[in-house]
């Protein structure tokens, strides 16, 4: 988890789903942490780098409908960079659940805006 949050945006989706089943993990569950940690050892070498860009901060927010087949809650996500490198990133699930693609693109750009401000 500490890794997603602090240091690896490109594992904010896997580990979001995965810790969903942490009460009760099943088989299933077990193999995609270990295809995770793969993951994690295969790209030790990977860094942030940050670029010249006159972009300033760049914010990017997008959220699916209903995502969550257990309790039809809808998955939000949103990316801020700078030079082109990611500072700020979360996709949690949404706190209610969402009556139209409308509503949940809404609440998305709702916490990406706060994020930002």
């Amino acid at each position: 988890m500490y890794a997603m949050v602090c240091t690896r945006s490109d594992i904010s989706y896997a580990v979001s789903m995965v810790s969903r089943y942490m009460t009760n993990p099943g088989k299933a569950h077990w193999q995609a942490v270990k295809w995770i940690l793969r993951y994690l050892r295969g790209t030790t070498n990977t860094c942030l780098e940050f670029g010249r860009c006159k972009d300033g901060v760049v914010g990017y927010v997008d959220s699916d409908f209903a995502g969550d087949l257990d309790r039809r809650r809808s998955l939000s996500g949103y990316v801020f960079s700078i030079g082109g490198c990611a500072v700020s990133w979360k996709a949690p699930l949404q706190p209610i659940v969402a009556l139209s693609t409308t509503e949940a693109e809404y609440i998305a750009m709702t916490e990406g805006v706060k994020e930002g401000m």
